[in-house]
């Protein structure tokens, strides 16, 4: 149908002549301006497809090779680029093969907007081809949902997915469409939702919490600062920067938390958790006051919360009502916003110097550095370890790469070794841990920041899960580094197995393909490099190499990362070895 509309930039109206549910969706996406589209066609959504022919010169439809694939893409977009990422799928197995990415989405805070076809309205509840409730099975793992069955309710809907998945505490939407929804005709009109009366997003500073905060951290001998997402989401790195440095307080981060301050800063003190540095975690259980910003206490975070910071007020700052209180109790906790719950903060702040804290941390270091990093980035065995492979990228990147990592001991390794100059520069899977998360969600960091390094840190277990995405690497040309770590071990549950489980490796041991001739089979360059002198050659060439890059780097099988708490163990138990 011929493109007939026009736009009411005072209000944001588009409306246009009588046209179809799939033409609607497309138009849709259009006013909401995205460009990229990530999906895999089917039966069910072939009309959509149909019309999105029309327009591929408007948007970019990326055919991933799995819907899983696909979604994982999305995600990757929207975290470096901060947007909505936009993904599509059939009914049936295509629709629920979006439910891990969606569900990974949803625990780590990233805008999604999917869109499934379905079967006919009428055939609905009848088992019919293809047919799946993914309203029902999705309902747990999105922040909203809907099924549209008419036309006429495609513009309202999908203006309302866009506006839920973006704002206050971002998360996935899921839009069902009916087929024949999809094909029915009806006068469009769209325009943008600014509000929905039943739900609040960001809730209102109170300046007297604000006030309450302020005296407790400007009263604090030994403060400690832990920072999470939230002050990504809320793009306020300046102004966290501003507080940190204003109140010269030590701070720390969780994994979705680095990068909002460069790792080189002076206050930066590290990473808090299961493998976190020994310093933040075992001074959590030391500071007087402990300022959570932007972060949930996770966890994998507070170890066993019987023993976390139990010494310490607690002040917490968080968007989402529903984190306050749920694992730590916040002595005082500032509702809103993380950019203007600091901005309204900074006045208040003391300048103070903590010259003895400061050192506590310094000493601690030492230790860690002497037991476990100086082993990691300066071995002197015969076998390459995970940490000099990333010292060695850091090199070549000078910090300015986004590092997209898998989930495992790699994924550690790249938290805790990785330059980090730039904000949304670590992207992994956080809370829900999805092996297969790298190498699709790289594609979309790729793709959303085509001028940045673009770094996949991968095990030899996770890579397999999606490796068919190389496919879409190939097809699309996307100029990506690939580096897998092979240990020939799904390595992190083979530590647990050595350290509780008296060495029984049960089904943890890897017999591994020619990963470099499978990459080469998709025209990708490739090399795999097993000693420690041809390493930095063979980074240095895949960083300058134009194109995608494949490289393999055998690593030792039964290293271990340290740090580590164990599980059910307090965060100051934390084991060097």
């Amino acid at each position: 149908m011929k493109e007939h509309f026009t736009l009411d930039k005072e209000n944001d109206i588009l409306t246009a002549q009588k046209m179809s549910g799939s033409e609607a969706i497309i138009k849709c996406l259009l006013a909401e301006g995205v460009k990229t589209l990530y999906g895999y066609p089917g039966g069910a959504i072939m009309p959509v497809y149909d019309q999105l022919h029309q327009y591929q010169d408007k948007i970019h439809h990326v055919l991933a090779r799995h819907e899983q694939g696909a979604v994982h893409a999305a995600q990757g977009f929207a975290r470096i680029s901060g947007k909505v990422g936009v993904v599509m799928a059939t009914s049936g197995p295509g629709a629920t093969n979006l439910i891990t990415g969606i569900a990974d989405a949803q625990i780590d805070s990233t805008p999604l907007v999917c869109i499934t076809g379905q079967v006919n309205s009428q055939l609905l509840g009848s088992d019919a081809f293809q047919e799946t409730d993914i309203v029902g099975i999705s309902t747990p793992v999105t922040k909203w949902n809907h099924q549209i069955t008419k036309a006429s309710d495609i513009p309202k809907v999908l203006a309302k997915a866009f506006y839920i998945a973006k704002s206050g505490r971002p998360g996935p939407v899921l839009i069902d469409i009916t087929k024949d929804a999809q094909f029915e005709e009806f006068d469009f009109s769209y325009q943008k939702c600014i509000g929905i009366r039943s739900y609040k997003p960001v809730p209102m500073v109170e300046e007297k919490k604000v006030q309450e905060a302020a005296a407790l951290i400007n009263s604090a001998k030994k403060p400690l600062i832990v920072w999470g997402q939230g002050v990504i989401l809320s793009e306020a790195e300046s102004i966290f920067k501003g507080v940190v440095e204003k109140s010269g307080i030590p701070a720390a981060w969780t994994i979705l938390g680095v990068s909002a301050l460069p790792t080189s800063h002076p206050l930066n003190v590290g990473m808090v958790g299961m493998h976190g540095n020994y310093a933040p975690n075992v001074l959590t259980n030391e500071c007087d006051v402990l300022i959570a910003i932007g972060m949930r206490f996770d966890d994998r975070v507070t170890g066993n919360l019987n023993f976390y910071a139990k010494q310490a007020k607690v002040v917490h700052f968080e968007i989402d009502p529903a984190e306050v209180d749920k694992n730590v109790k916040a002595d005082v906790a500032v509702l809103g916003d993380a950019k203007e719950s600091l901005t309204q903060l900074l006045p208040y702040l003391k300048e103070k110097d903590y010259t003895e804290w400061h050192q506590r941390f310094k000493d601690l270091y030492k230790i860690e550095y002497e037991k476990v990093i100086k082993n990691d980035l300066y071995p002197t065995k015969e076998g390459l370890t995970m940490g000099e492979v990333l010292k060695e990228i850091n090199k070549q990147s000078k910090g300015n790469a986004a590092i997209v990592s898998d989930v495992g001991q790699h994924q550690m390794i790249a938290c805790r070794y990785a330059d980090f100059n730039i904000t949304k520069s670590n992207i992994t899977s956080g809370g829900l841990g999805t092996m297969g998360f790298a190498l699709p969600a790289a594609i979309g960091a790729k793709m959303a920041a085509p001028n940045r390094d673009v770094v996949a840190i991968i095990g030899d277990g996770g890579y397999q899960m999606t490796i068919q995405e190389l496919g879409t690497v190939f097809q699309q040309r996307i100029p990506l580094k690939i580096v897998v770590l092979n240990n020939e071990f799904l390595g992190m549950v083979r530590q647990w197995q050595q350290l509780f489980f008296d060495k029984r490796y049960a089904s943890t041991e890897m017999t591994n393909p020619d990963f470099v001739a499978i990459a080469k089979g998709y025209y990708i360059d490739a090399q795999k490099v097993t000693e420690r002198g041809k390493l930095s050659e063979a980074v240095q060439e895949m960083m300058s190499t134009e194109g995608p890059y494949f490289l393999e780097v055998c690593v030792e099988k039964e290293d271990n990362v340290f740090p580590m708490i164990p599980s059910g163990a307090s965060v100051s138990d934390i084991r060097l070895d």
